[in-house]
């Protein structure tokens, strides 16, 4: 080993950037009964397997994955009460508040608070396409309506709005805005405001785990989490360490499952069948949603497979 090469192996490991809600999260899907109802307990029973069995740090209730625009406020109430309860001291819980009314948004957000969650996850305003000053205007008067930290949602391809660069570092000045989960796919971007702010990535598009790791996100807020979480923290942790290789490694074997949940269809219809194979809570999905047809459980049953998921009466 040269004297150079020694050096850096001396060097303490570095810590990764400041994660403020944990390092792997997952967006939690709403378990519901078999006539379309809420599954309190089911949430429960599931928050706990992800925490416990997953390893996340975290979870994200109510946000698309959880079929938020099909939930009342009061059934939003309820299940953060219920996930608060059964994870809320060992997780951190964050809940997604985020609508195209900025009133509304601020009622969910101090209901959130109420029910002692951790933090807020606020999506950009969809369908009326505000601009940006809008945009800073909204995410502002959210994140002054509460004392929870917020974490913004930036995912043009559902919202048709993109939040700009400079929008981005106008509001990282708020104290209780400190994260962006992204979605937009620009790591350019991300990097620039990562670079001038202070603010905290992380990735929202499981395809892009580990690119957007390797620019200096903090995190992931996943969906696939809910199936392998366990080796999404695995790959956080080895690339932190500065195992680039190890981390490709659980990126590659891994890529079947972010193939067949996130690409095949929507991806709360495939997170659902996969919670029945393996008998966790899940549900049916809420209309306009369709559950996942039985050729479309078959081909996630095979993708599951070949991404290493253990699935009942099936070995990995």
């Amino acid at each position: 080993m040269t004297g150079s090469q020694q050096a850096a192996a001396d060097r303490p490991r570095a810590a990764g950037p400041q994660a403020p809600f944990g390092r792997m999260l997952t967006a939690m899907i709403t378990p519901m009964t078999a006539d379309g109802g809420m599954d309190y307990q089911g949430a429960a029973r599931l928050a706990s397997y992800l925490v416990d069995e997953m390893r996340n740090d975290g979870l994200v209730i109510s946000g698309t994955t959880g079929e938020s625009p099909t939930t009342s406020n009061q059934e939003k109430e309820r299940l953060l009460r219920a996930v608060v309860e059964a994870v809320g001291d060992r997780a951190t819980v964050v809940a997604g508040v985020g609508t195209n009314d900025t009133a509304h948004t601020i009622e969910l957000a101090r209901q959130a608070e109420r029910a002692g969650v951790d933090g807020l996850l606020v999506v950009t305003p969809y369908y009326n396409k505000p601009p940006q000053n809008g945009l800073v205007a909204h995410f502002s008067a959210v994140a002054d309506a509460t004392g929870l930290p917020n974490m913004l949602y930036d995912i043009p391809g559902r919202t048709g709005t993109k939040i700009a660069t400079q929008s981005l570092v106008q509001l990282a000045q708020h104290p209780r805005i400190v994260a962006v989960k992204d979605a937009a796919g620009d790591l350019g971007a991300g990097s620039e405001v990562m670079l001038t702010t202070d603010l905290a990535y992380y990735c929202g598009d499981d395809l892009l785990n580990l690119p957007w790791l390797s620019v200096g996100a903090c995190g992931l807020v996943s969906v696939v989490g809910h199936v392998v979480g366990d080796r999404l923290h695995e790959m956080i942790d080895a690339y932190l360490s500065g195992d680039v290789a190890g981390a490709l490694a659980i990126h590659r074997e891994v890529l079947p499952v972010y193939i067949g949940v996130m690409t095949r269809t929507q991806g709360v219809i495939m997170t659902k069948a996969a919670m029945a194979m393996q008998g966790l809570p899940g549900g049916p999905v809420r209309p306009p949603l369709a559950d996942a047809t039985p050729a479309q459980v078959e081909q996630l049953r095979t993708d599951l497979v070949a991404g290493g998921v253990k699935l009942s009466g099936v070995s990995r």
